[in-house]
């Protein structure tokens, strides 16, 4: 989701997904934006995870704090990175996350039940740069992490191949991406952008596992356009 609505949020919410990622890097949403569409998502029986700006305690504690079930760390090329943005996420003993009455312990009715849901919160590292893949084995073996994903706009730029993915060099990183992830038996995902069954289906049988389809404003737009009569 990049659109800052919980309206949008309640109609994904209720479209059959896992999980519906509420956009915090390039969304248009504010911080005041966040309970109600994590509600919303809720209210249709999906999980409000929340792809955070940056890997800041600002970041991290508004979007868990709000309400948020997982966090998708962007721009990981390192363990340090990783290990400090989960610390970010945990509360103590775990992690340094700062403990206080908010949105998702509600406002300290579940406070006791919110601090002690630490291991329930899902972690993803984005994997968008090349750089990334020579730490690979050492962000894959962090004990919390749940998923990675493939930025491939990103991951592609970095390698100066911009949405070039058919380009060897671009092939051949993701074989060992995914050869990395198997060997580590981490979920390994990828954000199909367009949304199309035939590409999805194809994604599925290449063996990745936790993949984002689509984008609100996208489903908007590919239904919306004037038909050429």
């Amino acid at each position: 989701m990049q659109i800052p609505s919980p309206d949008v949020a309640e109609l994904m919410g209720n479209s059959g997904y896992d999980w519906i990622a509420v956009d915090l890097e390039h969304g248009a949403f504010t911080r005041s934006d966040l309970p109600d569409t994590f509600r919303a998502i809720d209210l249709g029986g999906s999980l409000p995870f929340a792809r955070v700006a940056d890997c800041t305690m600002t970041s991290i504690k508004g979007a868990l704090d709000s309400g948020a079930a997982g966090l998708i760390f962007p721009m990981i090329e390192s363990r340090k990175q990783l290990d400090d943005a989960i610390s970010l996420s945990l509360y103590p003993p775990n992690g340094i996350r700062g403990v206080g009455y908010c949105r998702g312990n509600l406002f300290g009715k579940q406070f006791e039940q919110g601090v002690a849901a630490n291991p329930d919160l899902f972690f993803c590292a984005q994997i968008e740069h090349v750089r990334a893949i020579d730490n690979l084995s050492a962000i894959l073996a962090h004990p919390r992490l749940d998923a990675i994903m493939v930025g491939p706009y990103d991951l592609s730029g970095s390698m100066g191949l911009t949405g070039q993915f058919g380009h060897s060099d671009f092939t051949q990183a993701l074989s060992r991406i995914a050869e990395s992830a198997r060997s580590a038996c981490i979920p390994m995902g990828l954000h199909v952008v367009q949304p199309d069954a035939a590409a999805l289906r194809s994604k599925i049988e290449e063996g990745y596992q936790f993949i984002a389809y689509g984008i609100d404003s996208v489903f908007l737009y590919n239904s919306a356009e004037r038909p050429i009569w």
